[in-house]
């Protein structure tokens, strides 16, 4: 599936050091979370359903990631 991330509006966790090492999330169309390299915003970005996003943030909370 293609997701058109152009118009996007990233923004990165309030948790998010202010550095260069982190990632940066956006709600998409279709209801799609966009997630991108803060260090190469012009660069290759994934998107992910809802419930995938969620599963996978909510395993690296649990230190399985």
């Amino acid at each position: 599936m293609t997701v058109d991330l152009s118009g996007a509006q990233w923004f990165k966790s309030s948790y998010s050091s202010g550095s260069q090492e982190c990632v940066e999330v956006a709600h998409v169309e279709r209801d799609m979370v966009g997630v991108r390299d803060s260090k190469n915003p012009t660069g290759p970005a994934l998107a992910f359903a809802p419930e995938d996003w969620d599963a996978f943030t909510d395993a690296v909370c649990r230190g399985e990631l």
